[in-house]
């Protein structure tokens, strides 16, 4: 067993081992996109806890227990294997595996205790038609190698969260097949962030790639706190073709303490554009290569990292395949006999990417 897999060493035979969220960013690492260093834990870590006596018994019983119908003690049922999987000692292999990857990623960043996101990252999301966004536990400027394990083990028993029982129960999978392996990653201080599309999502049209930004953090956006700034670029031409800049009064920043704070925006920046036009197409290129990589449209979470030259700050920190639009048939390309229209068609989706959506994704 191994406890430990860096990203940047990736190999596709570790796949099952490091669940979907970590072999899609060993993927991109190997592809030659800017992603944060860090390793992945391996799912053997996590069945030395699953694999426990003692809990591999409550668990059972526990989950025979579960009634579907009744949310307060499926609540109750989630919260007490938690506390089973959080209270069972590290075995010390995994602990001085940890540790050791811990330091050495600190000696990579050059920081005595780099602070880091401690990700997810479930077998269970590579199940045939499951969804399990959001299901599992991410935890975000994690400091010090005893924050880290500890912020392990949550991860580990999020695999248990009453949704995630009860989209397991429903759905038909044993408990048992599921794994979690953990990512640990650099943590990027973003001046701003978003996600990129490689098609439009309003209309499904692949000659764009689609971009949302807002100042800092995420969350301001995810809890609609913030309307992001929406960009368009046409990817022939690589020029931004159509922009909305929203006034953005609330931002999510590193604060004292290392803590992420929610502040007002100041007025000069609340209606200015969080990227330049440069940072767009940027951010549209890198989205466009993890695309070619893949062969399928992507959906892209990206972030400008304050800690990097203006150069190498755009970072991306997951790319999936886009689902909506790629599922559905592609239109029939148009006949003509202009010949410049069909060379941009062919630049737009080239011959041998054309029906290529069942091709894998991160």
């Amino acid at each position: 067993m191994s406890f430990v897999c860096w990203l940047d060493r990736y190999d596709p035979a570790e796949r099952a081992r490091l669940g979907a969220k970590n072999a899609g960013l060993g993927e991109l690492l190997a592809a030659g996109l800017p992603v944060p260093p860090g390793f992945a834990v391996t799912i053997d870590a996590y069945h030395t806890v699953r694999g426990h006596v003692g809990v591999r018994r409550a668990v059972g019983r526990l989950l025979g227990e579960v009634d579907l119908g009744d949310a307060a003690a499926l609540e109750e049922l989630s919260a007490a294997i938690r506390r089973l999987i959080e209270e069972v000692p590290l075995h010390d292999g995994v602990a001085t595996a940890v540790r050791t990857a811990y330091q050495e990623l600190c000696e990579r960043c050059a920081s005595e205790a780099v602070p880091v996101a401690v990700r997810s990252s479930a077998t269970s999301e590579d199940l045939p038609d499951a969804s399990f966004a959001g299901e599992h536990d991410t935890y975000l400027w994690v400091r010090g190698a005893d924050d880290v394990l500890a912020h392990l083990s949550r991860c580990w028993s999020s695999l248990f969260t009453a949704r995630a029982i009860a989209y397991r129960r429903e759905r038909g999978y044993d408990h048992d097949v599921v794994a979690m392996s953990v990512g640990v990653q650099k943590m990027v201080r973003p001046a701003a962030s978003g996600v990129a599309f490689t098609l439009n999502p309003r209309d499904g049209d692949r000659s764009q790639v689609a971009i949302e930004a807002a100042w800092g953090f995420g969350e301001s956006v995810v809890s609609g706190e913030v309307t992001p700034d929406s960009f368009l670029v046409d990817k022939v031409m690589g020029e931004i073709v159509q922009r909305t800049i929203s006034d953005k009064a609330v931002e999510y920043r590193l604060g004292q303490g290392g803590r992420v704070e929610r502040v007002p925006v100041d007025q000069a920046r609340r209606t200015a554009p969080s990227l330049t036009d440069e940072q767009v197409k940027a951010v549209a290129r890198l989205a466009r290569q993890a695309e070619r990589h893949y062969r399928r449209p992507q959906d892209v979470e990206w972030a400008l990292d304050a800690d990097l030259p203006p150069g190498q700050a755009v970072t991306l920190l997951q790319a999936r395949p886009e689902t909506v639009w790629s599922r559905k048939a592609p239109r029939p390309l148009a006949t003509t006999d202009d010949p410049v229209a069909s060379i941009v068609a062919t630049l737009v989706s080239p011959p041998h990417t054309r029906g290529s959506s069942d091709s894998p994704g991160p």
